[in-house]
């Protein structure tokens, strides 16, 4: 009795430390060559986004990144540039702690929908000026500092 105790319990310790890591993501500052920024609509919320997403096993961030945007956006033409932040405040997101690497992208127009409607319900481009002022998912000090050319990581 007292050994499955300490089995449950050594179970109970490894799936505390396996089962509560951050998540790790990437997100995307995607912009046209005119200089529209590319976001997408989040079916979750409601409100606006940048394309991004979580790593999933056995892919690398740029990989993330491209597929990414190619599943919420519908753009094929990207060409990732610079690493511009990486954001890890665990009460940014309300639904898990992540770390959220922040990347630049220029890129081409969409070319199709969205892959899931359910997760992203609109994929729109705006000008500086047409920006919303609040993003989903504590991403707007994200396009703040990109806006203002300022890398920044926590």
């Amino acid at each position: 009795m007292f050994r499955w105790l300490g089995y449950f319990g050594l179970v109970k310790e490894v799936a505390r430390h396996l089962l509560r890591r951050p998540v790790v993501g990437i997100a995307v500052v995607a912009t046209t060559e005119d200089g529209r920024f590319l976001l997408i609509r989040r079916g979750d919320s409601g409100d606006w986004a940048l394309p991004g997403g979580t790593l999933e096993w056995g892919e690398t961030l740029e990989q993330a990144a491209l597929r990414e945007m190619k599943e919420e956006a519908g753009v094929d033409d990207i060409r990732l540039g610079a690493l511009l932040g990486v954001y890890s405040a665990p009460e940014r997101d309300p639904r898990f702690h992540a770390v959220t690497v922040l990347v630049s992208a220029k890129v081409g127009l969409p070319v199709r929908p969205p892959m899931n409607s359910v997760e992203i319900l609109e994929v729109r481009l705006f000008t500086q000026d047409e920006l919303p002022k609040e993003l989903s998912h504590g991403m707007t000090p994200m396009l703040d500092h990109a806006r203002l050319g300022k890398y920044y990581w926590e």
